[in-house]
Order: structure tokens, then C-alpha cells, then sequence
């Protein structure tokens, strides 16, 4: 259950239009489109709706997908997954514990020794560089 509640005219309010469609409804930008796709820059992955942390950029690689991809969570509490059985598929959906935005999907074909990869949509983040 998300620690923040807004109601949805101040979650317009707060996020641009695009970042709205993903954090609140769920949207995917397209790939290789997002500010954070191919970003290098050393710090912390927050959420763009409430500033938790969510990715270091030590956990973040390039899988050749389109989205910025990581391997771990800075803390796990901070991030809720849930089945998502939507377009025709099962995925697992990440969303931001805090506020309950989404973030985008985790997939059990990433490097390193959890083998996880997180493919999350730039929109749904800000980098403290």
C-alpha cells in the first residue's frame, strides 16, 4: 500500500503530462527514447513522483532493450512488484512502494548474481547526480 496518497488532479498537477501517463496509468515510452536510455552518470536513480530511491547507477547496464536497465533495487522496500497479465502476456510490475507509481518490469534474464533486470522507463526517473 503506498505511503502517499494524492488525489489524481494533483498527480497532474505535480508530473508533465507524459510522466503522468506512465507513473499513474501505467504507460511505456517507446524505446531508446528516454532521457536515462544510455546515461553514464554516477548517483542515485529516484522516483520522479516522490524522490524515493530506487537504482544506483552502479547497478545500471546496458541490455540493449531501449530503457535503462539495472540489476538491483537500492532497497528492496522501496520497490513493490506485482503481477501485470495485461497486452496478452504475464510480466512482473514494478512500482515505487512509496508512492505507487509504476516503473516499469522486471525480467529474470539480467547479468550479475541475481540475474535480474529491471527495465524501467526514464520518465519515471530523475537521477541525483
Amino acid at each position: 500500500m503506498p505511503k502517499i496518497t494524492k488525489t489524481e488532479e494533483q498527480w497532474r498537477e505535480d508530473l508533465s503530462p507524459d510522466q503522468y501517463e506512465v507513473l499513474r496509468c501505467g504507460a511505456t515510452e517507446r524505446p531508446f527514447t528516454g532521457e536515462y536510455v544510455h546515461a553514464k552518470d554516477d548517483g542515485t536513480y529516484r522516483c520522479a513522483a516522490c524522490g524515493t530511491e530506487l537504482f544506483s547507477s552502479d547497478t545500471k547496464f546496458d541490455s540493449g532493450t531501449g530503457w535503462p536497465s539495472f540489476t538491483d533495487p537500492v532497497n528492496t522496500q522501496n520497490v513493490e512488484l506485482l503481477q501485470d497479465t495485461g497486452h496478452g502476456m504475464v510480466r512482473t510490475e514494478v512500482r515505487c512502494a512509496n508512492c505507487g507509481g509504476h516503473l516499469g518490469h522486471v525480467f529474470d534474464d539480467g547479468p550479475g548474481p541475481g540475474g535480474m533486470r529491471y527495465c524501467i522507463n526514464s520518465l519515471a526517473l530523475d537521477l541525483d547526480a
